[in-house]
């Protein structure tokens, strides 16, 4: 028997019934992540605060309102938002309920990687030369700075389009930043290793240089050959199969995915200290 006449069990009755509850609400802010949902929850937290604020200065109209609010908002929230309802359920029933926000990280990592891809191979069959720099743990801020901010979505129509010739973006380096085309033309570092064969060209000497001082995923698409190559910390890889550079492009993406995962918990934990 503790202090205050709780026992160990009760502790950890208490314990587990928290964590059970934090659990599920985190799964379930998860699952309405990005959809209008949120924006309802929103709307929710501003009635909940006018209804405590007319308790609280005595102010009955609003009170009343508010009330009729809360009544038959819940009503209908189940008539606007059925399909969503009903998809959870589902869900629940399948049993994917509170797996879909790992396979959603999945999906989204899946897409980037086939989005670069499909451009990069587009781009080697018609020999057009690009420059593709990922982001990893070290920020590369100041090279996004000397080119031309883009801000768009990642997809394959734009990272090609980008290195069309004679188009003004295609000369320099593209910058990926998680699901973004941060900017393009950038200026890279150009490496001044001696071991670098004569042969390669510029491209290849600015994604070493990027790679001996960050730790971001670089890969260059040869104007000369259409051969493909990538280079990361130092190290590049020439002429690699499309099948390399998925496992590369899904090594270097999933540490990023974990890492930023992991700051979102270390960035809530400091707020909630």
């Amino acid at each position: 028997m503790l202090d205050g006449g709780l026992d160990l069990i009760d502790l950890l009755r208490i314990g587990v019934d928290i964590a059970l509850v934090w659990y599920v609400f985190y799964k379930l802010m998860m699952l309405i992540r990005g959809t209008k949902a949120i924006q309802l929850l929103k709307g929710i937290a501003v009635v909940l605060l006018v209804w405590a604020l007319s308790i609280a200065f005595n102010l009955q109209t609003l009170q009343w309102l508010t009330n009729q609010a809360i009544i038959w908002g819940f009503l209908a929230i189940i008539i606007l938002f059925q399909p969503e309802l009903r998809r959870a359920l589902e869900q629940l029933g399948r049993g994917n309920l509170f797996s879909r926000s790992a396979r959603t990280e999945e999906e989204i990592v899946g897409k980037k990687i086939e989005s670069i891809i499909k451009s990069c191979n587009y781009m080697a069959k018609r020999r057009i030369g690009a420059l593709i720099t990922i982001e990893g743990e070290t920020g590369i801020g100041e090279y996004m700075e000397t080119g031309i901010p883009i801000q768009g979505n990642l997809t394959h129509q734009l990272l090609t389009n980008i290195f069309t010739p004679n188009t003004p973006l295609h000369d320099g380096a593209v910058i990926i930043k998680d699901n973004k085309i941060m900017s393009a033309a950038c200026y890279l570092p150009l490496s001044e290793s001696p071991f670098i064969s004569k042969e390669l060209g510029t491209r290849h000497r600015a994604a070493m240089g990027i790679s001996e001082v960050t730790d971001a995923l670089t890969i260059v698409v040869s104007e000369e050959t259409g051969a493909i190559s990538c280079t990361k910390n130092g190290e590049l890889h020439r002429d690699i199969t499309e099948e390399t550079l998925r496992q590369m492009l899904n090594a270097h993406l999933s540490l990023m995915e974990d890492t930023s995962e992991r700051k979102t918990w270390k960035r809530r934990e400091n707020d909630n200290g």
